[in-house]
């Protein structure tokens, strides 16, 4: 049975505008100070980090997705003129240390890739960045010095929350307790600003992946989240998240997708951040800390979440709604994570669950012996895909019942004692590098990981996960129901 992520880590715009209402932007005024209050922000319990046995799914999750296989030949110089002026026009706007960035991106390959949604390159969007109006809080040069950082080392993503300047705290607590006068919340929210740590290690994982499989899709999503919209419509197919149409458009329905049919194989969706998403990325703006999420990350992890928890994710508090699949308020569950993969990044994605665990939330034992689950993991890396997984520890303050995180499998190697070695981002390490972890520490820990269906299939056999998790979750208020 599958842990709920654990928790893991646990804790509309032109055509589309009139297929949606938007609820209205809590907004940051930099220059008389004020944060306006917004729409009633539901305050919700806090999530342990830990397995509860009514979050469990039986089986493996299983999402189809086709997978990103799009050729790109690799262009290391400007060859046209208009690809000249936007570099120029980027040059201009940048320091000496970032114009050496910039170069990198070229030098390197990524600038002129265009393996995005609507076959813009990284460079048409960051022209776009500096070129186009940016939301009112937010400086255009300081996202653009932002992305070069993020191309020259996508290793600087990170989940670390940022503080709440005392300036700003007030107004951010009068938000989140719908401007409550009473003391002991207003303290109690102090106090939960001031101890903070997100539970999106899923989202800043993708956001990882995307940045570094998806590249020109990701600084398209960038620079529509730093517009003023703050948004990305993103055109998907069907099968990308089910076998069937119908099942998938349930899937869209469920999750709360705001999406158009665009015919019967096809939809497009629109991803945005949370209200107040904004917000943090606005105080990041001005008062970023060292280690901390970057307005980049800040708004990508929110949009993420959005997706994942059926539109309920709220960035002032770290917190989403229970739903359908589980009833937790914290991070999200494996197979929400596979949904969030299949929407954003066209990729063929099953979340295969290889720990057994029981009831009480404690490791029973393994649905693949660990030479099968190496072999899987090695030949998924061997596709060229990263690999998400989410591994396990027992808690032994809270009588060893299983905690997680998520991480990315980026890269495999034998060290010179003829041990396996993984190479893996981790987005809540503080350390703006890949670490290595043995296979003899890894292995034993992993509880589920994203492969591509092909393999995933191979050594499994599965049912959907939406199917399996819902189907349990209704059994489960059936039985406390009539109990």
């Amino acid at each position: 049975m599958a842990p709920p992520c654990l928790i893991f880590c646990y804790n509309n715009a032109s055509f589309i505008s009139k297929m949606f209402l938007y609820m209205y932007m809590a907004s940051v005024n930099f220059q008389n100070v004020n944060i306006y209050p917004t729409t009633a922000v539901h305050q919700q319990k806090k999530a342990p980090a830990v397995l509860e046995s009514a979050n469990v799914p039986k089986q493996a999750p299983a999402f189809r997705a086709e997978a990103y296989n799009s050729q790109l030949s690799v262009r290391t110089s400007l060859t046209t003129k208009d690809e000249r002026k936007k570099y120029e026009a980027l040059s201009n706007e940048l320091n000496l240390e970032y114009r050496k960035k910039l170069e990198y991106a070229l030098k390197s390959g990524q600038l002129l890739k265009n393996n995005s949604n609507d076959r813009s390159s990284v460079l048409d969007n960051l022209y776009k960045i500096i070129n186009e109006e940016r939301d009112a809080g937010l400086d255009k040069i300081t996202i653009l010095q932002e992305c070069l950082d993020i191309l020259a080392n996508p290793y600087v993503i990170t989940q670390t929350c940022e503080d709440i300047p005392e300036q700003y705290k007030r107004q951010v607590i009068g938000l989140i307790t719908n401007l409550s006068e009473d003391p002991k919340k207003i303290a109690e929210t102090k106090w939960e600003l001031d101890n903070m740590h997100t539970g999106t290690c899923p989202a800043a994982s993708i956001e990882f992946d995307l940045a570094t499989k998806h590249t020109a899709e990701f600084f398209r999503m960038v620079e529509g989240l730093t517009s003023p919209k703050n948004e990305v419509v993103k055109l998907i197919k069907m099968d990308n998240l089910s076998e069937k149409s119908s099942d998938a458009i349930w899937l869209l329905t469920k999750f709360k997708t705001p999406h158009v049919m665009k015919d019967f194989n096809t939809a497009v969706v629109l991803l945005k951040p949370d209200e107040n998403a904004i917000i943090r990325a606005r105080i990041q703006n001005h008062h970023r800390d060292k280690g901390e999420r970057s307005i980049i990350d800040v708004l990508m992890q929110s949009m993420l979440m959005q997706v994942g928890s059926q539109q309920t994710y709220n960035s002032l508090t770290d917190k989403r709604a229970p739903n359908a699949w589980t009833q937790e308020d914290g991070g999200l569950i494996d197979f929400e994570k596979t949904y969030v993969e299949s929407v954003v990044e066209d990729k063929n994605t099953t979340s295969v669950t290889y720990q057994i665990v029981d009831e009480n939330g404690r490791l029973k034992g393994y649905e693949k012996d660990f030479n099968t689950i190496k072999k899987q993991l090695l030949d998924t890396l061997k596709t060229g895909h990263n690999i998400i997984i989410g591994y396990t520890w027992p808690d032994p303050e809270n009588g060893n019942r299983l905690a997680g995180h998520e991480i990315t499998i980026v890269g495999y190697k034998t060290n010179a004692k003829g041990e396996g070695i993984f190479i893996c981002q981790d987005s809540d390490d503080d350390i703006a590098a890949p670490i290595e972890m043995s296979e003899k520490f890894l292995l034993p820990k992993i509880h589920h990981a994203g492969l591509p269906d092909s393999i995933a299939s191979r050594d499994f056999k599965y049912e959907e996960s939406w199917k399996v998790g819902l189907d349990e979750f209704q059994d489960i208020m059936k039985n406390q129901a009539g109990a």
